[in-house]
């Protein structure tokens, strides 16, 4: 055998070798892409129902915003008539109410001094309001001294 023989003979070795790893590497590579396929289509059986599930409940959410947006616009309504309608009774009857409650007040203290003159119920004593940490004035204390 000569030298080229046995040249030829290393390189078709070598290619014998090259073409068994390709061959590997491709039979590896077929398998990656079938289950990559079969992955594939079971997420698109998964998904396509969960697509229509989340449409459907969006169609509900939407529904259920429009009926509260409705709702919140009557609570507006209704708030501004019970606004209006406060107003309208304080206007009415404020002033007649604050008139009455005016004149008691002066008929029960007209009554309530004849009443202590007579031996009735004796006026209330004056209350005193305690501040804490403010001091006396100069000329309070003096009084309270003596």
């Amino acid at each position: 055998m000569s030298g080229v023989e046995v040249a030829g003979i290393i390189v078709a070795v070598f290619w014998a070798i090259l073409i068994s790893f390709l061959a590997v590497a491709l039979v590896r590579l077929a398998q990656v892409l079938r289950a990559t396929t079969k992955l594939v289509s079971e997420v698109t059986d998964q998904a396509v129902p969960l697509l229509a599930d989340a449409s459907s409940t969006v169609r509900s959410a939407r529904t259920q915003l429009d009926r509260v947006d409705a709702i919140a616009s009557d609570v507006q309504e209704v708030t501004s008539n019970a606004s209006a309608l406060s107003s309208t009774v304080a206007t009415a009857f404020g002033g007649p109410l604050v008139k009455v409650a005016a004149f008691g007040y002066g008929v029960r203290k007209a009554l309530g001094k004849g009443d202590a003159a007579a031996g009735g119920v004796p006026p209330r004593a004056s209350r005193r309001t305690v501040i804490v940490g403010r001091t006396v004035p100069a000329a309070r204390r003096r009084k309270q001294k003596d």
